[in-house]
């Protein structure tokens, strides 16, 4: 009997083939093993605005200034921010600016240093 592989995502045993898909009972999550993925642990990529994969704790640039709603002042482009974390959503940067505070960005308008 073949010994198919704990699912990526919740790390089941009750893997099951469908088709060419590997399926998990527990978590519904599907994947091709023929398909390699360089995704972290959790599954999200963050692509930053040069096309380089972003990962916990690097630190990035703005590219433009970004209008905050119910902020007082705008961040400006050029504004450095440290040791960035990946989380999923549409805003998948989460990160502490300096003089500004804790703030969720978009990786489309961030560069890597």
């Amino acid at each position: 009997m073949n010994q198919l592989p704990n699912c990526p995502k919740c790390q089941s045993e009750y893997v099951y083939e469908d088709g060419l898909l590997f399926v998990c009972p527990e978590c519904a999550y599907e994947w091709n093993p023929a398909e390699v993925n360089e995704e972290d642990d959790d599954g999200i990529k963050a692509i930053d605005a040069n096309g380089n994969q972003l990962v916990d704790g690097d630190t990035v640039t703005l590219i433009k200034d970004l209008k905050v709603k119910g902020a007082p002042k705008d961040l400006k482009q050029g504004t450095r921010v440290k040791n960035i974390r990946i989380v999923e959503g549409d805003h998948n940067i989460d990160c502490k600016i300096d003089g500004f505070g804790a703030m969720k960005l978009k990786s489309e308008f961030v560069k890597k240093i």
